[in-house]
């Protein structure tokens, strides 16, 4: 039975601990899928290469009214896909590579495997060999959540693990999920000219959005694809080459691919973390403290195996995080999650900070609401944007912004100086007097915004 001094498990954020500061300790690095985790390989950087394509390719549906004609000619997929993984599988190559023989690596040592707790720090790796530690890092993801569908077993059926390598396009798609993950792929799918059908429990597309982007991108979507709103699945079957689905009130969807977005989840579970008296919230997060630390002596969690944000940025800042104070243990760091931003990469573009406005209603946040239409900017105009807002919550008697949620072009990247302010406390009245906004740039959106908030704070 080999000791460690330190144990990580998963490549992906957890990669990113190991710099020459630990050089003179004796570390195992464990990973039991592809080296480099999530994001790389099946997540933030393969389907934002997709979804830049996609614009691409949509772009002649909107041009019209600009006066601008245009046609899309084709979609040659096998190029848009081996262009994407052509330059991301070398790199998930090159990474397990450095880690086993670069000279750099001698203190690491590098399992592939499952690993699954069997003690206190303690850990068997593929049913073979077991290892010890004096300290542990769980670094070891989610997975895509499969629903207790009857029938699911039965049929194929795609993931956002799987999907983006499709030897061709089908003609029909069904994608069972209302989420970030849903909505980007049927912009990506429908884009390329595949004809998609979303199916969803609830009433609304990415409901967890503030109310009124939900509400409208709702709206568009229906216009785009063909949405199912508030419906049951009963189960699905093979139908031919392709799938069934069958809904409540005997309502069936045919089609060539079934895509299930229903979520991920921690892989806590696989890990079998409760022999190690490691403990996990309802939903199968590790519960940390503060600093990263799990419930059990010496043992530590970042990304998505402990945070339901589940965004790459934030497993950076854990890492960041756990990596600090595996080096300084006398001068602890805290995680910072005051202000966590996300973007959905679909279309229009939906980017958020904060509280929405039914979560500061459900907590009694004292605030007040502002709004800003794209069509009311310069900038809007030469897009002849009329879909597209943004809108802002603020403390009405200090100014400090609590909430911000944009629909509309480039919305990842507009909403950044929000984040900014609300990071470093500058109240929305110094924030939209107290610089130059560019004329006629987007970020006046922002601006406008700002100077409607109806606040108690003098001017």
């Amino acid at each position: 039975m080999r000791h460690f001094d330190l144990i990580i498990i998963g490549t992906g954020s957890g990669n990113s601990l190991l710099d020459p500061r630990f050089a003179d300790l004796d570390v195992a690095l464990v990973e039991r899928g592809v080296f480099g985790g999530t994001c790389i390989n099946v997540g933030c950087i393969p389907t934002k290469m997709l979804v830049h394509a996609a614009d691409l390719a949509s772009t002649p549906r909107a041009a019209a009214r600009l006066g601008v004609d245009e046609t899309l000619d084709g979609v040659r997929w096998p190029e848009i896909r081996d262009r994407i993984f052509g330059r991301i599988d070398p790199i998930a190559v090159g990474g397990k590579t450095y880690r086993e023989e670069h000279p750099d690596n001698a203190n690491v040592t590098l399992y592939t495997g499952y690993a699954r707790f069997v003690g206190e720090r303690r850990l068997e790796i593929g049913g073979q060999e077991t290892i010890t530690a004096d300290r542990i890092v769980l670094a070891a993801g989610g997975r895509p959540v499969i629903p207790a569908i009857e029938g699911i077993d039965d049929v194929p059926f795609h993931t956002s693990d799987t999907v983006m390598r499709l030897d061709e396009l089908p003609a029909r798609m069904v994608i069972l999920g209302g989420g970030f993950i849903a909505a980007e792929f049927a912009h990506v799918l429908s884009s390329f000219g595949v004809e998609v059908t979303v199916v969803v429990r609830s009433g609304a597309l990415l409901r967890q959005e503030d109310r009124d982007i939900s509400a409208r991108f709702t709206e568009l979507a229906q216009d785009r694809w063909d949405v199912r709103l508030d419906r049951e699945i009963e189960r699905v079957e093979r139908a031919g080459e392709g799938v069934r689905v069958r809904l409540a009130g005997d309502e069936v969807i045919d089609a060539d691919v079934l895509l299930v977005a229903a979520g991920r989840t921690p892989n806590s579970d696989q890990l079998d973390v409760a022999a190690a008296d490691i403990k996990v919230d309802d939903n199968g997060y590790v519960v940390v403290d503060e600093f990263q630390r799990a419930s059990a002596e010496g043992v530590w969690a970042l990304g998505d195996i402990c945070s339901p944000w589940q965004l790459k940025h934030v497993a950076n800042h854990e890492a960041r995080v756990v990596q600090h104070n595996l080096l300084n243990p006398d001068k602890l760091l805290a995680a910072d999650h005051r202000f966590v931003p996300h973007a959905v990469f679909t279309s229009p573009q939906i980017a958020s900070v904060g509280l929405t406005e039914q979560e500061a209603q459900r907590q009694g946040v004292d605030y007040v609401v502002a709004t800003q239409e794209y069509a009311g900017i310069a900038y809007g105009w030469a897009m002849e944007d009329t879909t597209g807002f943004a809108k802002l919550l603020a403390d009405p008697k200090t100014g400090q912004l609590i909430g911000a949620h944009i629909i509309g072009p480039q919305a990842s990247t507009v909403i950044q100086p929000v984040i900014q302010a609300m990071s470093f406390g500058l109240d929305a009245r110094a924030m939209a007097t107290g610089q130059y906004w560019i004329h006629p740039a987007m970020p006046e959106l922002i601006e406008n915004a700002l100077l409607k908030l109806p606040l108690e704070m003098g001017h």
